[in-house]
């Protein structure tokens, strides 16, 4: 039980190399709570369909994500807001279009698996 932490030793366990095992698997808190923070991102279906665009079909602008996704334009720009301050994506300015395209390797492959597993 060298893995609980001092302030839960005292506290009842029955399998306590299970403990340590499930204490190992969760690691750093911090390292948590930033996946949670990505899979929060996921987890609104506008957002997760402008990833999903800007994953498969590359650099893409506002008005060009907001046709793809069916959204409107404003709203396409509010959830790239949070996207880019988050770090999911980034855009790069063309003359007066901007183009976002996915730049964060662990959501490139959440993504990944999420488009291998819907049904078509």
């Amino acid at each position: 039980m060298h893995l609980v932490p001092a302030d839960r030793a005292g506290h009842r366990i029955i399998d306590g190399h299970r403990v340590c095992d499930a204490v190992a698997a969760i690691g750093d808190p911090d390292r948590v709570r930033a996946w949670a923070d990505r899979f929060s991102l996921l987890a609104d279906a506008n957002r997760l369909a402008l990833l999903l665009a800007l994953h498969r079909a590359g650099p893409l602008a506002v008005s060009d994500l907001a046709v793809a996704t069916g959204m409107r334009d404003p709203a396409v720009s509010q959830a790239l807001r949070l996207l880019r301050a988050a770090g999911a994506v980034a855009g790069e300015k063309e003359g007066r279009v901007v183009r976002y395209r996915v730049v964060d390797e662990a959501t490139a492959r959440l993504l990944d698996e999420c488009a291998a597993n819907v049904p078509v």
